[in-house]
């Protein structure tokens, strides 16, 4: 995108073609345009359309101390306007595998897939053609029934593993989760507030809901990583799934343990308002992960909606 424009303004700062007899002078304007000019025009852009659209952005590393990524993540944007309709669609998945680097990565990539998979497939007659028939499942009940399909794929192909899945469904001014696990959805506001959407489903969260642990132990607590509920282990799983509003002026986040766990609410908020774009944003969280020692695979996805 960057180049684009650079292109762009070079077109359109050359001088006008000079008499025959004249030398040409050329007024090219060549000097690179910075993140903040680019991010600048894209942003005067948007603000010219009153259409709704959501724009994203992902980041990831394999850190500082593992030698194989484990995670897996999904982020399709679409948006189709004509007439009176307008659907902002996103689809945006997290998944932080388990069961060593082999059947990890087999686990969260199976979980990104097929659920993408799965969900896409139930939209793609309403967001691509005429629809002729309304979805007669809930968004709810799609999210569960391919969180459900994920798991039992799981279970056959990569016995013994295991995967966290945060997943948000976005459609229109609504957002649909699907969460299992540690990964965690965020709602960042401009006033300074970053509100955790999902829930831990982990030992020490469990411990510090029960009153066994305060806040300073379970910053401490040993066994921080140690999950309760897990996609691809234990038969019966439960999935939260539930549904909240986009954050109004804000931002929706998605990021795996290498993230939060070591980054915290204050600096996560710092980078996105502080930066010039979504995709610097996410770039500055995972470098001040990696900063902070990079302990684990880091996955960020960052939304925005605009209009």
């Amino acid at each position: 995108m960057a180049d684009f424009f650079k292109k762009l303004f070079e077109k359109k700062t050359k001088a006008k073609e000079q008499p025959a007899q004249q030398k040409p002078v050329d007024l090219a304007v060549t000097a690179p345009l910075s993140d903040q000019q680019i991010n600048s025009i894209l942003m005067n852009q948007y603000l010219k359309n009153e259409m709704k659209q959501l724009i994203a952005s992902v980041g990831q590393s394999v850190g500082k101390q593992r030698e194989h990524n484990e995670d897996s993540l999904l982020a399709l944007t679409t948006t189709i306007s004509g007439g009176a309709d307008n659907i902002p669609f996103g689809l945006y998945i997290v998944a932080d595998g388990m069961g060593g680097h082999q059947f990890g990565e087999v686990a969260s990539n199976a979980a990104v897939r097929i659920m993408g998979g799965n969900i896409t497939k139930k939209f793609h007659s309403y967001l691509y053609n005429l629809p002729t028939q309304i979805l007669q499942e809930s968004l709810q009940e799609v999210m569960e029934t391919s969180v459900m399909e994920a798991h039992q794929y799981v279970q056959r192909e990569a016995p013994g593993s295991g995967t966290t899945v945060t997943a948000a469904l976005v459609l229109g001014q609504q957002v649909t989760i699907a969460h299992v696990g540690d990964s965690r959805a965020y709602s960042i506001f401009p006033d300074g507030r970053i509100d955790p959407i999902t829930r831990d489903h982990s030992l020490v969260k469990r411990l510090e809901e029960l009153g066994h642990l305060s806040k300073d132990e379970v910053a401490n607590f040993p066994h921080r990583n140690v999950l309760i509920r897990a996609l691809g282990q234990g038969e019966a799983l439960e999935a939260d799934v539930f549904t909240v509003p986009f954050p109004q002026g804000g931002y929706l986040m998605l990021c795996s343990d290498g993230l939060w766990g070591v980054v915290s609410d204050k600096d996560i908020h710092r980078f996105v308002a502080e930066a010039p774009s979504l995709p610097r944003a996410c770039q500055n969280m995972v470098e001040a992960a990696n900063a902070a020692g990079g302990p684990d695979n880091i996955t960020v996805i960052l939304v925005q909606m605009i209009g």
